[in-house]
């Protein structure tokens, strides 16, 4: 499983023309579900993304996390986080999940981050077409990967 969080001042999907879903302060996070994909993946990030201390205390240091500054998340499924590069110029995303095996991941990971962290937690929609707008603040972006837990 495989994340890309941007810390925003503001972020939104839109589909189709019309607004699902707006944050003001709190994070931006695409997620990308793979095939090996297991509940635990689910819990490890979750819990590293609800305690990550990226907001900016009095003294302008990052060493609050979302939940002290009252920030919320905004989450979208994003398969091309799977890419592979490696031969050619199209990417292969074979490495991603399937969706009868990532729906139930992405619902789970919805769930469970708002279960650890007590914040708010919105969403795109799986396999929707959605533009997404955010404007990250800093710019703080960071990748996990739960198969690279370094």
């Amino acid at each position: 499983m495989r994340v890309v969080a941007q810390r925003v001042s503001r972020a939104s999907v839109t589909i189709d023309g019309k607004v699902k879903s707006a944050i003001g302060l709190g994070m931006m996070v695409l997620l990308g579900i793979e095939e090996a994909d297991t509940t635990e993946d689910v819990e490890w990030l979750c819990t590293k993304l609800s305690k990550m201390r990226i907001f900016a205390d009095e003294n302008d240091a990052m060493n609050l996390d979302i939940n002290q500054v009252g920030g919320s998340f905004l989450v979208v499924s994003q398969f091309t986080l799977h890419a592979m590069t490696k031969k050619g110029n199209r990417p292969s995303f074979i490495r991603a999940a399937r969706p009868e095996k990532a729906i139930p991941l992405y619902e789970l990971f919805v769930k469970r981050l708002h279960e650890v962290s007590g914040r708010e937690v919105l969403t795109g929609e799986f396999g929707a077409m959605m533009e997404v707008e955010l404007i990250n603040d800093g710019p703080v972006t960071i990748v996990m990967d739960s198969r690279r837990r370094e």
